[in-house]
C-alpha cells in the first residue's frame, strides 16, 4: 500500500470492513461540517456569537455549543433560524454514494 497524508483514506484502511464504526464514522464528519457551517457563515458575516444569538433569539453559548464539532444536537429548526438571521436559507440533498447501492 502507498503511504498517503490523506485522513480519508486513512480512515478506510484503519476501519477495513467495520459497518458500525464507518456509520459513526459518518456521523461525527457531518456534525462537524454542520459546525464549520455555522461558523464560517456567521464570521463571514462580520458577527460574533453574542450578535448571532441575540438575532436567532437564543444565548451566545448555544451558539458557541453548536459550532462545536463534537456537538450532536444540531436541528433543521435551528440551522433555519440562524439562516434567516443571516439572510441565508438551508438547502438539503441527496447525494449518490461512490460505489455499490445499499439494498432495501
Amino acid at each position: 500500500m502507498a503511504k498517503t497524508k490523506d485522513a480519508l483514506r486513512i480512515l478506510e484502511r484503519v476501519t477495513g470492513n467495520d459497518a458500525a464504526l464507518k456509520h459513526r464514522i459518518d456521523r461525527e464528519m457531518l456534525n462537524a461540517c454542520v459546525s464549520i457551517l455555522i461558523h464560517d457563515a456567521r464570521t463571514q458575516a462580520g458577527l460574533s456569537q453574542a450578535q448571532l444569538a441575540k438575532l436567532v433569539g437564543t444565548t451566545q453559548s448555544v451558539i458557541a455549543r453548536l459550532e462545536d464539532a463534537e456537538y450532536r444536537g444540531h436541528s433543521l429548526t435551528m440551522l433555519q433560524r440562524i439562516a434567516a438571521a443571516l439572510n441565508r436559507r438551508v438547502e438539503i440533498r441527496f447525494v449518490p454514494l461512490k460505489g455499490k447501492r445499499k439494498a432495501a
